[in-house]
């Protein structure tokens, strides 16, 4: 079996599963946001199933935007005192959920996970059956524990060799994208001995990524450098799985990281609609954001610290740069990152979803461009649908913003990535 027949199998309590099967799984994790209780008029559960397998994350407009998302955070507040929950992630002690949960330990290797948000396939990077469900869904699972699945094909992903300075996640999610198209209905597994070079936050960034082309989950294995950034974050045993020697694979498929460069993603939609950075250089953007659940990460910002040192922003492009959470927030400022791009221009939000999904914090307007690091650029995305969003790594973003149009990070670095 692969990764994720092997969690799945375990989860409904089978010996094991294959493609096209329908399962019934116990969900170890249950992952609450702020838009459970800002939307719809559904009444919430008088019980739940298990308040310690139960988490609350205020992440999509936090601070409160409006009055209406006011009273989603004041209910979400009441709820988890009134069930027991003690895994409630306040304004304060907040972050964009999926970086919460590799964060804190709500990500755990061999199990299965579910949130209320298109991106939970991210915690798939710590070996994690996760996947993003609808309101109603995430209700009943609420009370019942459990949900099902129907287990998809999956596709496996051997990486080779090493990431070229400059080339890091989302330049190699985004080569994928380009080659490969859509992967609706279909699993992603990564692995191949190029993985033991590439840093957790990559494999993160990959994993989040994933439901840009549709797929079901995307899984990758426990290895040392997993191990590494899981220890000390989870209180509780856990057991990884490993894909079978013998598994059964859609398509297996070789990514020889040696030859990648920066990719950006053209605007509207990611599958089959990337290129290298150098057929849209010169493209100008009004705007550059460096954040979201995908690339609000730690390295993120160092990096973009580091191509901007002793540089600025361009006076017609505005940097706008959100971490990840408040933990991200706090180490960034500890090592300075923070002020080297405040004195190059850039400024900083919460840690929110805001600008990721054109809600505040950075919306976009009629007739301007915008290079992101954060996630998604359909049409109106992050602001006006007059608008076009371009995807790329946080450097890319970084040196795009130092000269006003899409530009080669390459060129900026000081140091090896």
């Amino acid at each position: 079996m692969t990764m994720i027949e092997k969690i799945l199998a375990r989860a409904s309590g089978r010996a094991e599963v294959k493609a096209g099967d329908i399962v019934v799984c116990h969900v170890d994790s249950i992952v609450l946001l702020d838009m459970l209780f800002t939307s719809g008029t559904d009444p919430l559960p008088k019980r739940v199933c298990d308040p310690e397998r139960i988490s609350v994350v205020l992440d999509h407009g936090v601070p409160s935007p409006t009055i209406y998302d006011s009273i989603g955070h004041s209910k979400a507040r009441a709820f988890a005192k009134q069930h027991g929950i003690r895994q409630f992630y306040d304004v304060g002690n907040h972050g964009i959920c999926h970086q919460v949960m590799l964060e804190e330990g709500l990500a755990v290797p061999g199990t299965v996970l579910a949130c209320m948000d298109s991106h939970t396939c991210a915690s798939g990077a710590l070996n994690c059956a996760a996947r993003g469900l609808g309101r109603i869904e995430m209700l009943q699972i609420l009370c019942k524990g459990e949900t099902w699945y129907k287990v998809g094909p999956t596709v496996r992903y051997v990486l080779k060799g090493r990431r070229p300075s400059g080339v890091y996640g989302k330049d190699i999610f985004l080569a994928i994208a380009g080659r490969y198209g859509d992967a609706a209905n279909e699993n992603q597994e990564f692995g191949g001995p190029g993985l033991a070079g590439l840093p957790f936050d990559d494999r993160a960034t990959i994993a989040t990524m994933a439901a840009e082309v549709s797929a079901e989950f995307c899984t990758f294995p426990i290895d040392q450098v997993a191990r590494e950034y899981l220890r000390g974050r989870i209180r509780r045993d856990w057991t990884p799985v490993e894909s079978d020697a013998d598994a059964s694979y859609l398509d297996v498929r070789e990514i020889d990281l040696d030859q990648l460069e920066p990719w950006v993603s053209r605007p509207d939609f990611v599958p089959n609609n990337t290129a290298p950075v150098g057929k849209l250089e010169g493209t100008t953007v009004q705007q550059a954001f460096i954040g979201s659940c995908a690339n609000g990460k730690l390295e993120d910002i160092r990096t973009a610290a580091e191509i901007l040192r002793g540089r600025r922003v361009h006076p017609d492009t505005r940097l706008i740069v959100t971490p990840a959470s408040q933990k991200v927030h706090l180490e960034a400022a500890r090592r300075g990152y923070i002020e080297t791009l405040i004195e190059a221009g850039a400024t900083f939000t919460s840690s929110t979803c805001g600008a990721c999904f054109g809600y505040h914090m950075g919306v976009v307007g009629p007739g301007e461009r915008c290079i992101t690091s954060s996630t998604r650029n359909f049409k109106g995305r992050m602001g006006s649908p007059d608008s076009e969003v371009y995807i790329a790594s946080s450097a890319t973003v970084a040196a795009s913003a130092i000269e006003g149009r899409i530009a080669d990070p390459r060129k900026y670095l000081r140091t090896a990535a």
